[in-house]
C-alpha cells in the first residue's frame, strides 16, 4: 500500500534510476544485511549445540585411574587444535549476545557494529597467527573458522556508512550491579551443584567454580581443560542456562523501558504547562502529556511540542502534539528526525482525527483504535427512558446515604489529600499502576492544583470510592482516576459520575471526558441484524478477550451516559510495525510488565 511507505525509509531505487555510482551502497546494504544474517545464523547453532548436549554420544577412557570425556567426533576438538567462528561457542550466553546484537545491527546502531568489529577484527588476527602453527594449519576447521570470521570482519568494514544511528539511553550502573550480583548467585549455584554432581574426587574449590565460570560460556570442549571435575551432561545445561538469564538481566537492566523514571524536566514541565494554558482546551488528553516518564521535543518556534516515550526502540507519543496547530508540524518533524536518528520506530497513541490527518501528511498511517466518550453538560439529563437505567441506580445509591464531595485539588488540607491518596493506593486492582496515554500516573502533587477530586463517603462518613479528573481547558474535565472500595454499594461510580454532571456549573464545566472505548464500532455495529461475517467474527472474538480485559464492559459503562464518541487513532510507519507497537503500548500502559519493572 502506497500509503504505508513511511517518509523515515526512502524507496530503494529501481533498476532504471541505478547508476554505477549506486552500487557501493547497494553493496553496503547487502554487506549489512550479511552480518545480520550471520549473527542469526550463529545463535541458532549455539542454541542447536546446547540442546543437543544430552543426545551426543559419550565414550570414557581409563588413564591411570583418571577419567577423561571426549565427546562423540570432537576428540580433536577436545586437545585443543580447534576454533570456532567468531561467537560460536555452544553456550547460551552467546547465542542471547547474538540475537541481542542482530536486533541492534537490524535497528543499524553505531554502537553495535564498533562492538562488534572491536570483539572479531582482533580474534580474526590470533586466528590468522595461530594458522601459521603447524598443528592448527593441519585442520581444515580451523582454516573455515578463520574464513568465516574474516568474511565477517570485511562485512562490517564494507557496511559502515550504514550502521549510523545513535545509541538508545542506558544505564550501566544498573547492568554492573545486576551482572555482580547475577554472577554471584548464579556462580553460587552452579559451584554448589557441581560440587554435587562431580564424579572424580579431590577437585578443589577453585577447579570446580573455574569450571562453572567455563560452563557458563560453553557446554562444548572448554571446561574439559579442567581434569579434576566431570559432571553430568544435565549439570552442564543447567549452569549453561543459569549464567545465561543471568546475562539476559544485565543487558535488560542496561537498556530497560524508563516507566517511573522522571524523563520531563521542571523547565520543559513548565514549557508544557504554558503551552496547556494556550492551547489545553483543544485536547481532552493534552494534560496527560505532563506525565514525567515521558519526555518532550518541541518546534523550533517553541510553539508546539510532542511528548512520547521510548519503549522496546518504539518511540511511542500519545494524544495530539501539545500548543499552535500551525507549529504541529515543526514538532513532529523534530520527534520523527530524532527517531531516525536513533533508528526508533515512530508511532502514537490515541491521536485525534485532526492530528492523525497532520501525521499522515509526514508518512505515518492511521488505525481506528477506538473512541473517547465525552459528556456534552448542556445536553445532558436524567429525564427519559433511555436514561432509566442510570437514574434507578443513581437513586438507589442515594437513598443508601452515600453523598458525594467535589473540589479541586488545591482546596483539599494536605492531611485530607494524604488519606485519600493512601485509600487509592489500598483499592488499587493490581500491584501495577496502568496508563500512559490518558492517565497521569499521580495523585496529589503540588502541580496538579486545577485538578477536580470526588470524594464519595457513606452513611456513617467513611471513605468509599474517588475519582479524579485532570483540566481539558479552562472549561472541561478529563477522567484521570477511578478507585473505589470492593465492599462497598454497586452502582457507586455511575452514582459519582451523574453526581459530577448534575454539578457540573459548580466549577464552570461544560464538558467532560470519560473512559476510552476501544473499538467502539465493533461491539456497536456486530450484533445488530445485517452485520457481516468479518464484523461478526470480529466481535465475537473481542467479547470472547472482554473476559479478561474489560473491553466490552468500558464500552458498556459509558454508552449509558449518552455520551458524544470522538474516533482515536493509531498512527505507524508500516504495517510490520504493528505488532511490535501494540506491544510497546501494553508494557507503556502497564498491561505487561516484565522482572524489576518499576
Amino acid at each position: 500500500m502506497a500509503s504505508q511507505q513511511s517518509a523515515l525509509i526512502p524507496p530503494r531505487p529501481t533498476a532504471a534510476q541505478r547508476t554505477p555510482g549506486t552500487q557501493p551502497s547497494r553493496l553496503r546494504r547487502r554487506a549489512a544485511d550479511a552480518t545480520v544474517w550471520y549473527l542469526r545464523v550463529i545463535a541458532v547453532l549455539n542454541i542447536v549445540a546446547v540442546m543437543s548436549l544430552p543426545f551426543r554420544q559419550e565414550v570414557y577412557e581409563h588413564n591411570n585411574g583418571r577419567i577423561t570425556l571426549h565427546l562423540h567426533r570432537q576428540h580433536a576438538h577436545h586437545s585443543g587444535q580447534f576454533f570456532t567462528p567468531y561467537l560460536a561457542t555452544a553456550g547460551l550466553i552467546s547465542a542471547a549476545l547474538a540475537i541481542f546484537f542482530v536486533l541492534v545491527m537490524r535497528r543499524r546502531k553505531r554502537a553495535a557494529w564498533v562492538v562488534n568489529l572491536a570483539l572479531s577484527a582482533p580474534l580474526f588476527v590470533l586466528y590468522v597467527l595461530a594458522l601459521t602453527q603447524h598443528e592448527y594449519r593441519a585442520h581444515a576447521f580451523n582454516w573455515l573458522s578463520a574464513a568465516l570470521t574474516g568474511l565477517f570482519v570485511a562485512a562490517l568494514l564494507i557496511s559502515r556508512r550504514e550502521f549510523h544511528a545513535v545509541g538508545d539511553p542506558s544505564n550501566p550502573k544498573l547492568a554492573l550491579a545486576v551482572g555482580v550480583g547475577g554472577l554471584v548467585v548464579t556462580g553460587g549455584l552452579g559451584t554448589l551443584l557441581v560440587h554435587a554432581t562431580n564424579t572424580i574426587p579431590g577437585a578443589t574449590l577453585a577447579d570446580e567454580l573455574g569450571y562453572t565460570l567455563l560452563r557458563g560460556v560453553s557446554v562444548g570442549p572448554l571446561a574439559d581443560r579442567v581434569s579434576t571435575v566431570h559432571a553430568p551432561r544435565w549439570t552442564d545445561i543447567i549452569i549453561n542456562i543459569l549464567l545465561a538469564a543471568a546475562f539476559c538481566l544485565v543487558l535488560y537492566a542496561l537498556f530497560r523501558s524508563p516507566r517511573g523514571r522522571r524523563l520531563l524536566g521542571p523547565e520543559d514541565e513548565e514549557r508544557l504547562h504554558a503551552l496547556l494554558d494556550k492551547h489545553g482546551a483543544r485536547d481532552s488528553l493534552g494534560y496527560f502529556a505532563l506525565r514525567r516518564d515521558k519526555a518532550a521535543i518541541f518546534s523550533p518556534t517553541g510553539k508546539a511540542a510532542v511528548t512520547y516515550r521510548v519503549v522496546g526502540g518504539v518511540s511511542l507519543a500519545s494524544g495530539d502534539p501539545i500548543g499552535d496547530p500551525e507549529a504541529w508540524p515543526g514538532a513532529i518533524d523534530a520527534w520523527l528526525t530524532e527517531a531516525r536518528q536513533h533508528a526508533w520506530t515512530p508511532a502514537v497513541m490515541g491521536a485525534s482525527e485532526e492530528a492523525g490527518t497532520i501525521y499522515a501528511r509526514h508518512g505515518l498511517d492511521a488505525l481506528e483504535l477506538g473512541d473517547e466518550a465525552i459528556v456534552d453538560i448542556a445536553d445532558f439529563t436524567l429525564e427519559g427512558r433511555a436514561m432509566r437505567v442510570v437514574r434507578q441506580a443513581h437513586n438507589r445509591v442515594r437513598r443508601a446515604g452515600y453523598t458525594v464531595r467535589i473540589r479541586r485539588h488545591e482546596d483539599i488540607p494536605a492531611d485530607e489529600m494524604a488519606l485519600l491518596i493512601d485509600r487509592a493506593d489500598h483499592w488499587r486492582d493490581g500491584a501495577t499502576e496502568r496508563g500512559f496515554s490518558m492517565a497521569l500516573g499521580r495523585l496529589g502533587d503540588p502541580s496538579d492544583g486545577r485538578c477536580v477530586m470526588l470524594e464519595c463517603r457513606d452513611a456513617d462518613d467513611v471513605p468509599r470510592a474517588l475519582l479524579s479528573f485532570v483540566p481539558w481547558g479552562e472549561h472541561g474535565l478529563s477522567l484521570d482516576l477511578m478507585r473505589r472500595d470492593r465492599a462497598c454499594e454497586n452502582g457507586l461510580m455511575e452514582f459519582m459520575v451523574v453526581e459530577l454532571l448534575l454539578r457540573a456549573a459548580e466549577l464552570d464545566i461544560h464538558r467532560v471526558s470519560l473512559n476510552f472505548a476501544m473499538f467502539r464500532s465493533v461491539f456497536e455495529r456486530g450484533s445488530r441484524l445485517g452485520a457481516g461475517p468479518v464484523l461478526r467474527l470480529w466481535h465475537a472474538t473481542l467479547t470472547f478477550f472482554s473476559r479478561w480485559w474489560q473491553i466490552e464492559s468500558l464500552y458498556r459503562a459509558n454508552a449509558k451516559y449518552r455520551p458524544i464518541w470522538e474516533p482515536r487513532y493509531l498512527l505507524f510507519a508500516r504495517s510490520s510495525d504493528i505488532p511490535r507497537i501494540g506491544l510497546a503500548s501494553a508494557r507503556a500502559e502497564g498491561f505487561l510488565t516484565l522482572p524489576g519493572k518499576n
